[in-house]
């Protein structure tokens, strides 16, 4: 599994009020600070990598190099868990602001390329091009830090519960995960143009495994040492 180190520093969250198309819940924009670096893996976790962790595979569409999914954020909890016991080091999800600030990769645009939708087909596996299945990881453009699918292919689970953004700026804000909602990003195979846009914010209960849901892992900084 290869992780790309992502850098400590600043973004605009959520979709600004002028953006008419941008759900309710992608508003107020507002800054964040991310204080530390992190890293963040440079696919979604393949189907063969999950298999070796967990004894088993869950997902609809059968391939080693296809991304896993019908995992519930419980499952991607527990993937985390176990794969940290076995090689000492604490994976985790990344929270919902580490994955937008790493979705845009510096970019304020509504995909990380930029505005123009007719580009989309170049970085991600959507509703338009998918075909109705997933498909190999990495075998789009990466955005300009190196990651692959972070739009389409497979929504990926976050940390968080889903919570109403703040109107000031925040350092490494999170959902926490005491309540009942959780939320996903990045669109998938299934999604449109729209649900693949870098602030586009889905949600779900912790326990639901459907064939469009994925993960991606983190893990601290502080954890490099075991790297």
């Amino acid at each position: 599994m290869k992780f790309a180190l992502i850098p400590a520093g600043e973004f605009q969250m959520g979709s600004p009020d002028s953006d008419s198309t941008a759900d309710s819940d992608e508003k107020p924009q507002h800054r964040v600070r991310i204080t530390k670096p992190f890293y963040l893996g440079v696919t979604e976790v393949t189907q063969e990598q999950y298999q070796r962790v967990m004894g088993s595979n869950p997902s609809n569409f059968k391939g080693a190099q296809l991304p896993v999914e019908s995992v519930s954020w419980e499952d991607a909890v527990a993937f985390c868990r176990k794969l940290s016991d076995k090689e000492g080091r604490t994976y985790r999800l990344p929270t919902e602001a580490e994955w937008e600030y790493s979705c845009r990769a510096g970019s304020n645009t509504k995909w990380a390329f930029g505005d123009d939708e007719s580009s989309l087909k170049n970085y991600a596996w959507y509703s338009d091009n998918a075909t109705s299945t997933t498909h190999p990881v990495g075998e789009k453009r990466p955005n300009a830090w190196g990651l692959y699918d972070m739009h389409g292919n497979v929504w990926e689970w976050c940390s968080d519960d889903k919570r109403d953004y703040a109107s000031t700026t925040v350092d490494d804000p999170t959902g926490g995960t005491a309540g009942s909602i959780r939320v996903f990003r990045g669109g998938g195979w299934s999604g449109s143009a729209r649900h693949c846009r870098s602030a586009d914010r889905r949600r779900s209960t912790p326990d639901d495994r459907s064939r469009s849901l994925g993960c991606r892992l983190a893990f601290s900084s502080v954890d490099a040492s075991s790297r």
